[in-house]
Formats: structure tokens, C-alpha cells, sequence
């Protein structure tokens, strides 16, 4: 008997190190109709881990009473989701921008804006290799652009097949309030104080300034997380969701065009992308280490060029999923 106890017991631990090894594949239909919520996946061995998000609704937006609120945040308004999708779980790494940057050829550009030498300058010394400051491959890749991002997104769709693309401005809101109910809810995601924000979002902090030249009279958040620039993704705790860093590390691109001076008025309320029209800037969400508390609030949105690269901007990546 205890001959045939050892004998089951390395016969799983071979079955165990041998799925650990097995590369990751793109999932089979009848695997996908499988996923439910807060399932993951990784469908290739440099693809980012994703999370299934369930169907429901939320109130998008900031109401007018919400301290620090811009006009652009709203009106408040209904958005459903009638199907699940995925997201990733943390922000495209260094890693993974890398393995793109060597299985496609593609050319991410040679100049970034950065704050050195306490002064915000296009540096044409930097890029996603070099932002400014020093990155491990855990860290989440900055200096992109839209257009950069777009690549990534074009490339992990025709590595996989799956349709992978960035997330909706609406999809990008959802998933950092974690909640399928209508209804008003904090500003910061996880509470109405930014007191203890930095045990789930990596913003400008008293750790930041204290290190970061140039920034010793900037406001800053009244706790410290450590890092002075980004820091490793999924670090910090995950919302009810599942997810890493929606708020702080770096700003994430959407698929949304940025609409001046209209705020979400004619926006879609199905979750899909407002995106009709010329289109040169490009809706930016989630703050970054750079951000104090008022950009860090959830319903926080802004506009950035297509073209341009910061230091404190990168993405996560979206995917639809079969139905039913």
C-alpha cells in the first residue's frame, strides 16, 4: 500500500511539472464557451494572463456633487454589457513588449516625453527601453504611443487568432469600478479617501516625492507605496475584479476617441468604443506614478495624442469572447 501511495504521488507530481511546462495555447471554442467569471487564461507563453469579466451594468462617469470632478466626466449615464469579455489582469510588461518588439520587426520609435531635470521634454534619448528611469521586465512598458499600442494588439490577434484589441473607454471604466450594479460608488475604486490608496494604486506619493527631483512642493498622496517611478505589475492589491493597477503605474490607451467639450453626451451605452470620426487624440484612463489623488479617481479621463509617447503611459489589452 504505501509502495502504491509513492507511486501515485510522483505519477502527479510528473503530470503537474509536465503542464508546466506544456506551452500555452490558444483555446479551443468549446474551451472559451466554458469561461466563466473571474476564469483566466493565457493563450501563448508571451501573451498576458486574462480575466473573464461578467455581463452587467454600471454608472459611468463622476455626478456633479464628486469632489475635483471636470465637466467631461459626464452626465452620469447607464452602461450594459450583455456579454462577458476579457482583460488582462495587469498592464503589458516590459517582457511582453519586448517579445513583440522581436517577433515583428516593428519600430516603436526613439523619443519620449519625460520629467528630468525637473522639466517635462520630448527626449529623443528615450523610449520604452529606456523611459527614464530604471525598469525591470515586470514593470509595466511605457513610452508608447496609441499607434504602439495598437501594434501590440494587431500582433497577439494574429499570433493567437483571437480577437485581442484595447479596451473600450467604457470597458476601461467597468472593469476598474469592479461592480455589475448601477449606482453611484467611491471615487477611488476601493474607498472615497486617497489615505490608502497606495496599497492598491502606485501614484505620486510622499515616497515619490521625496525622490524624485524637482517635486518636493507637488501635492502628493498621504501614504507611501515605495516605488518613486512604475512599479512591478499586480504588486499591489487587485480590485473585486481580479485586476492589478487600474489605477496608477501608467496611464492605459483606449479604442475611444476624445470628444472636446461634449463629455459622454451621445456616447454609446453598450460598452463598445466611441470612435467615429477623425480621431487625433485618443482617451488615456487609470493615472499613473506621476498622478495625485485627484487623477487617480476612477471617473478621471483625459486626452492624448496618438503619436505621442510619456513616460508614465502604457496599455492592457482587451479580448472578445465567443458566446454561447
Amino acid at each position: 500500500m504505501g509502495r502504491l501511495i509513492l507511486f501515485r504521488a510522483a505519477l502527479s507530481l510528473w503530470a503537474c511539472a509536465v503542464a508546466a511546462a506544456a506551452p500555452a495555447q490558444p483555446l479551443a471554442p468549446e474551451q472559451e464557451r466554458r469561461l466563466a467569471a473571474a476564469d483566466s487564461f493565457t493563450e501563448c507563453d508571451e501573451c498576458p494572463q486574462m480575466i473573464v469579466l461578467p455581463a452587467g451594468s454600471f454608472t459611468m462617469g463622476s455626478p456633479e456633487s464628486e469632489s475635483g470632478r471636470n465637466t467631461w466626466e459626464g452626465p452620469p449615464h447607464t452602461v450594459s454589457f450583455a456579454r462577458p469579455f476579457a482583460v488582462g489582469k495587469v498592464e503589458v510588461t516590459v517582457d511582453q513588449f519586448a517579445a513583440f518588439m522581436r517577433q515583428s520587426g516593428y519600430q516603436a520609435g526613439t523619443s519620449c516625453w519625460t520629467f528630468e531635470k525637473q522639466k517635462f521634454d520630448s527626449r529623443p534619448e528615450r523610449s520604452w527601453r529606456n523611459p527614464g528611469f530604471v525598469q525591470a521586465g515586470s514593470h509595466p512598458a511605457a513610452c508608447l504611443s496609441w499607434q504602439d499600442a495598437i501594434a501590440y494588439v494587431e500582433w497577439l490577434a494574429k499570433k493567437t487568432g483571437k480577437p485581442y484589441r484595447l479596451l473600450s473607454e467604457a470597458e476601461w471604466e467597468y472593469a476598474a469600478r469592479a461592480t455589475t450594479t448601477t449606482g453611484s460608488r467611491p471615487r477611488y475604486g476601493l474607498g472615497d479617501s486617497d489615505d490608502g490608496i497606495c496599497t492598491y494604486a502606485n501614484g505620486f506619493d510622499q515616497f515619490a516625492r521625496e525622490n524624485i527631483a524637482g517635486t518636493s512642493s507637488w501635492p502628493a498622496l498621504h501614504c507611501s507605496d515605495g516605488q518613486a517611478y512604475t512599479g512591478p505589475v499586480g504588486l499591489l492589491s487587485a480590485n473585486a475584479f481580479g485586476l492589478h493597477d487600474m489605477l496608477g503605474n501608467v496611464k492605459e490607451w483606449t479604442q475611444d476617441c476624445f470628444h472636446d467639450n461634449q463629455g459622454y453626451r451621445g456616447a454609446p451605452a453598450d460598452g463598445s468604443a466611441w470612435a467615429s470620426g477623425e480621431c487625433p487624440f485618443r482617451v488615456v484612463r487609470g493615472g499613473s506614478w506621476l498622478s495625485y489623488a485627484r487623477l487617480l479617481r476612477v471617473a478621471f479621463r483625459s486626452k492624448a495624442f496618438v503619436e505621442d509617447r510619456r513616460n508614465d503611459t502604457g496599455m492592457r489589452v482587451g479580448r472578445t469572447l465567443l458566446g454561447p
